[in-house]
């Protein structure tokens, strides 16, 4: 069974954008949880335009479900994830700018950094996911890292989808069957909705986990929250 982590950024969003608490992000996420979410995820972002440091604090002692931080590691976000101690923590490349992350780690490139950042989680007992895409070069070098999973950056597949569904899932099977060979647990993340995420997970061996934040949301003003969670574990868990 996939299991589904409900990416709250969105909901952090619009509550910035008016101030004050409405909605609240806590309350959302225990929601989640009530409504069938085995998971949450979070990326805190240096200008705090959507989850604040404070919320990251606030929610983990009340989530009763996974907690995954998403985010670049600098020193400041190494150090709030060690005193957070989520059960997992995704590395992401971004830059500290970026709207929305774009792309995955070049795991050759940043191999000793990575490797360095890793242990350090690792040695707090954090579980590690790097964001990838899906060159097996990158994928096999992820495996020689530590980690203990990659998270497949889908939004390529999402893209080509709409035209050509074969087409667009067949490198990420082969990532997958890489990461499975490489011992890597397998998670994947951006742009998943209810259009393509039934036939992704029914082709992807070993997929453990999808993270998925802005198009739930946005099903979610259409359908409501906990319809729409139903319906997104429904899409990822039925043949």
């Amino acid at each position: 069974m996939t299991r589904l982590s409900v990416n709250i950024n969105k909901i952090a969003t619009i509550r910035n954008a008016r101030g004050g608490h409405i909605p609240d992000v806590v309350k959302v996420a225990i929601d989640c949880e009530r409504y069938g979410a085995q998971g949450i995820t979070v990326h805190p972002r240096p200008d705090e335009r959507h989850i604040r440091r404070k919320d990251v604090y606030d929610l983990k002692p009340l989530l009763t479900t996974e907690f995954n931080i998403e985010g670049y590691p600098t020193r400041k976000f190494i150090n709030m994830v060690i005193e957070v101690q989520p059960a997992q923590v995704t590395l992401v490349p971004d830059p500290p700018n970026a709207l929305t992350s774009s792309a995955g780690w070049d795991t050759i490139r940043h191999f000793d950094f990575l490797k360095d950042v890793i242990a350090e989680f690792q040695a707090s007992n954090v579980r590690t996911s790097i964001f990838i895409e899906t060159d097996p070069e990158m994928i096999f070098k992820a495996g020689e890292l530590g980690t203990n999973r990659v998270e497949l950056y889908t939004e390529p597949y999402a893209t080509l989808f709409i035209k050509n569904k074969k087409k667009a899932i067949d490198p990420f099977i082969k990532a997958a069957q890489v990461a499975n060979q490489a011992g890597l647990g397998l998670n994947a993340g951006h742009d998943l909705n209810l259009d393509n995420l039934k036939y992704f997970a029914q082709n992807i061996p070993g997929l453990l986990e999808v993270s998925i934040g802005h198009a739930l949301i946005s099903d979610a003003l259409y359908f409501g929250l906990e319809n729409t969670i139903q319906m997104y574990l429904r899409e990822l868990n039925t043949g």
